[in-house]
């Protein structure tokens, strides 16, 4: 039994051999494909590395770089803020300084306010607006005008250490941040390629919220130092000030009290003098006004027509007008007394100021230099002028 065959197709010898040819310049064709991909890709992939190891530098050298000016304003800061320290415990030390000598200035103020009190105390015409008065007075309003002064400067000199806290305050916070960036900076500069702490990250070059430029970032500081020295300028002004009126003051010494003394016991010694001479004048007269009133009152009892006026009598005349000059004197006597007596209570109360003024013995600062305790114009016009102002 015969099977039944197929039919197979069956390929020529060109055929075959055109298709030989055709798998041989395809396999050449990728092979030269292949070849010219593997060029490119050896090509890209050292520019690859050529630019990612100059940009590794590149972002070195400028991280270095911003270190470099971070830490320079971090030094900026680090040295205008010791500045604002030593101003605040300088302009501290004025403000006590000037608190002590207003505190000195009470007892000055006290001792006038009752040297004038007992003053007032002088009876008759010992009360009198005499110079010693006057200077009184002017004490008075020379210390209560440095109370005002001095109160004011107190008051400024307050307010400026707030101002100095308050931009040493804002300092410490920008030297922070210059602290925590040098750290953060100084980190990424000290990885490598090879650091175990590097990772990929999402999204790491989007803008974090609150950035800013580094114009920007830069005049935030300088803002920041010139405020700073704006206010220490200020604040050197306002010492000088201070210093200029704590030294424009003197010690008070109680020399107007001195010479009012010496005037009163100069007219007390005086008025004893005269009152001596006055008693021996009294005691002159009165011996013989009493021989003289003898003799007329026995004449009285003349009998008869012997009752006459003689030359004997008409001296009763001049005998009366001796009783009034007598009694003159005593008047005067009595007046002289009376002021005596008066210069005597004034000279008490002159002795008694004296004394209240002696209380004005020197107060030490707490370094034991004098505080001064009278306010005085100074040899400076602007400070002359902002005392009287």
């Amino acid at each position: 039994m015969s099977l039944i065959s197929k039919p197979i197709v069956h390929y020529g010898v060109p055929e075959w051999c055109n298709n030989n040819e055709q798998l041989s310049a395809t396999a050449e064709l990728e092979r030269y494909l292949s070849n010219v991909i593997r060029q490119e890709s050896r090509t890209l992939r050292n520019d690859t590395n050529c630019k990612t190891n100059w940009d590794e530098s590149d972002t070195s050298r400028m991280l270095r770089d911003r270190v470099w000016e971070v830490s320079r304003c971090k030094d900026l800061l680090v040295s205008c803020a010791k500045k604002v320290d030593d101003e605040i415990e300088a302009l501290t030390l004025s403000k006590t300084r000037t608190e002590e000598t207003l505190a000195a200035t009470a007892v000055p103020h006290e001792v006038s306010m009752e040297s004038l009190t007992l003053r007032e105390g002088r009876q008759g015409f010992e009360l009198i607006n005499d110079p010693v008065e006057k200077e009184l007075k002017k004490e008075v309003h020379v210390i209560e005008r440095a109370q005002q002064t001095l109160q004011q400067l107190i008051d400024q000199a307050f307010e400026q250490l707030c101002i100095l806290q308050k931009i040493r305050q804002q300092l410490t916070a920008d030297l922070q941040n210059k602290v925590e960036t040098l750290d953060i900076d100084n980190t990424c500069l000290e990885l490598t390629i090879t650091s175990s702490q590097i990772s990929l990250k999402p999204d790491p070059t989007r803008i974090p919220a609150g950035s800013c430029t580094p114009h920007e970032w830069i005049q935030f500081t300088q803002l920041n130092l010139a405020r700073a020295r704006e206010a220490m300028e200020m604040s050197e002004q306002m010492r000088e000030d201070m210093s200029l009126t704590r030294v424009s003051v003197r010690v008070m010494k109680p020399q107007p009290s001195a010479h009012q003394e010496t005037r009163l016991t100069t007219g007390l010694s005086r008025f004893q003098k005269s009152s001596l001479t006055l008693d021996a004048d009294l005691k002159a007269k009165t011996a013989p006004l009493k021989l003289a009133h003898t003799r007329l009152e026995n004449r009285t009892c003349r009998p008869g027509m012997d009752l006459c006026r003689d030359e004997v009598d008409v001296e009763r005349i001049s005998i009366n007008k001796s009783l009034h000059s007598l009694q003159r004197l005593k008047l005067h006597h009595n007046q002289m007394k009376q002021d005596h007596a008066r210069k005597r209570g004034a000279l008490a109360l002159e002795e008694r100021c004296i004394n209240i003024r002696n209380r004005l013995i020197p107060i030490l600062y707490s370094d034991g230099t004098p505080v001064p305790l009278l306010l005085l114009t100074s040899s400076s016009g602007r400070s002359t002028r902002h005392l009287e102002a």
